[in-house]
């Protein structure tokens, strides 16, 4: 079991890296002018950000043997995924006691709001993007023209720069307490079975999260991503072409003086 997940995580990696050669050899040929790309990129790892998260379920177990020979081993399996509302998912204690056979529990913890978050952030990414796509290409003369969609667009860039590095943290902390709470250990020590003399827990499936790990990542992606497209979206508006013409005429007054110098001196 153990070498199927390490399998199974280490595909998901190799996966990961291969994307991201991909992205790097495709941003070697990107030109600044092609802030339309920088959106296509922007949006395919949307896709897979929220993808990779909601998508996201896996399973833990402990197993409990009772002392009593009456009673078999119990082995316990508890799913769980997206949202991870893990205080909402039940599972059925073993007792060994005659009287009675099992005691509802559930696990402990929700970390339903930075995963909500996260996902949400990727789908609304999606949907600009796909919007800021066809105003690209459709109506390219009415996007340069009207002065205030650059700057429109440049806000709303970024403010989703500033809200990927939100979720990407706050989802990374939210699957580290996810994982401590869906650990073996963690089961059986919420169990007051474990606790006596009457039974031996021991520690059963332990949740495999590779993809939810990758998700993460995908979303510190996504922020270097839209973080680049800042840039793209900047040299559309008004305030580059402000700096540029600042530029020119501070490099064209002192030759302007010097050339007025040199002619008076030729009169002379």
């Amino acid at each position: 079991m153990r070498k199927l997940r390490l399998r199974e995580e280490s595909d998901l990696s190799e996966l990961t890296l291969f994307l991201i050669q991909g992205v790097v050899r495709y941003l070697d040929q990107l030109r600044p002018s092609d802030s339309q790309r920088g959106f296509t990129l922007s949006q395919l790892f949307a896709i897979f950000a929220f993808g990779s998260c909601g998508s996201y379920s896996g399973e833990t177990g402990a197993l409990v043997r009772c002392n009593n020979e009456a009673k078999d081993v119990s082995a316990i399996i508890v799913s769980f995924g997206y949202p991870f509302r893990l205080h909402r998912i039940p599972y059925e204690m073993p007792l060994c006691d005659d009287d009675s056979t099992s005691k509802t529990m559930h696990l402990m913890g929700d970390f339903s709001a930075p995963a909500e978050f996260f996902v949400t952030l990727g789908i609304f990414s999606f949907f600009y993007t796909m919007a800021a796509l066809v105003l690209y290409l459709r109506f390219h003369n009415l996007y340069t023209e009207n002065k205030r969609f650059p700057l429109v667009d440049f806000c709303v860039t970024v403010s989703f720069t500033f809200f990927w590095l939100v979720a990407a943290a706050a989802w990374g902390k939210g699957l580290t307490d996810v994982k401590g709470a869906t650990r073996p250990s963690s089961l059986t020590a919420a169990m007051s079975v474990c606790h006596g003399e009457d039974a031996v827990c021991s520690a059963g499936a332990t949740p495999s999260m590779g993809l939810a790990n990758i998700s993460v990542l995908f979303g510190f992606i996504n922020f270097f991503l839209w973080a680049g497209n800042c840039w793209f979206v900047f040299k559309e508006t008004p305030w580059h072409g402000q700096g540029q013409d600042q530029g020119q005429d501070q490099g064209q007054g002192p030759s302007q003086e010097s050339a007025a110098e040199q002619g008076a001196v030729e009169k002379q």
